[in-house]
């Protein structure tokens, strides 16, 4: 089995909605790994952690999710959580959605658990989306988020996989 998964969702051509693939792109950076240019990129192989990026979850990540131990699923809020960096532990729970394109972490352990039964120990990184506009930029006040952001999800990995502290940090 997998170590840990990184999961990152949302569309980077809608400013803030990209928020997940540039904390992606940090923790590579954070891991003296080569980082990934654009989101159309593929991340570095490494042999403690994967990183992926997605403009949405679907079902047929269960099944990708089943191979792991450790899974963080990363992705903007638009203000419906009460801070503007929040990581909170997921639980598998079936949740309908009035969008039929739309899947919460949650409802996606639920069928990893259901299909394969396995259920990766998951937690969700939410990060305050401030403008949505059409650009791959992310708003000064979201792009200001990022470190904390970074640090959370680095604590979280650190207390399943122990990663050594870059030299340049």
């Amino acid at each position: 089995m997998k170590k840990l998964l990184i999961i990152g969702y949302g569309n980077p051509d809608r400013e803030d909605d990209g928020i997940a693939w540039h904390i992606l792109r940090a923790l590579t950076i954070k891991l003296e790994l080569p980082a990934p240019d654009s989101y159309e990129d593929e991340f570095p192989q490494n042999t403690q952690v994967d990183f992926a990026f997605y403009l949405q979850l679907t079902p047929e990540m269960a099944e990708d999710i089943s191979a792991y131990e450790y899974v963080c699923f990363v992705d903007a809020h638009t203000g419906s959580i009460p801070e503007p960096v929040r990581l909170i532990d997921v639980e598998n729970e079936f949740q309908r959605s009035p969008f039929t394109h739309h899947l919460t972490p949650q409802s996606l352990l639920s069928l990893c658990e259901t299909i394969y039964e396995k259920k990766p120990d998951s937690a969700l990184l939410s990060v305050l989306g401030h403008r949505f506009l059409f650009s791959r930029e992310l708003s000064e006040e979201t792009k200001a988020l990022v470190p904390e952001a970074v640090d959370l999800v680095w604590g979280w990995m650190n207390t399943k996989v122990i990663f050594e502290q870059p030299s340049n940090q």
